[in-house]
């Protein structure tokens, strides 16, 4: 299983889902899908844009978790 810690480097960042959305240009419903780990893919340009407004690395925001 995929995990996606973007809730937790908000908090780290002291950002908002909306700040984070105008910083990255994309809609807030859409990153609220990625931080309640509901989306089924990411585009690698939305990772990037999410990387570089949180200065963090593609690894800081996905974590495999092994379920067996």
């Amino acid at each position: 299983m995929i995990k996606v810690n973007l809730d937790i480097l908000l908090l780290k960042r002291k950002m908002t889902v909306t700040e984070l959305s105008e910083r990255i240009g994309i809609t807030q419903a859409n990153i609220s899908i990625l931080k309640t780990g509901k989306a089924k893919a990411i585009r690698f340009s939305t990772l990037e844009k999410i990387c570089s407004a949180l200065h963090c690395q593609p690894g800081d925001i996905l974590e495999y978790v092994d379920q067996t």
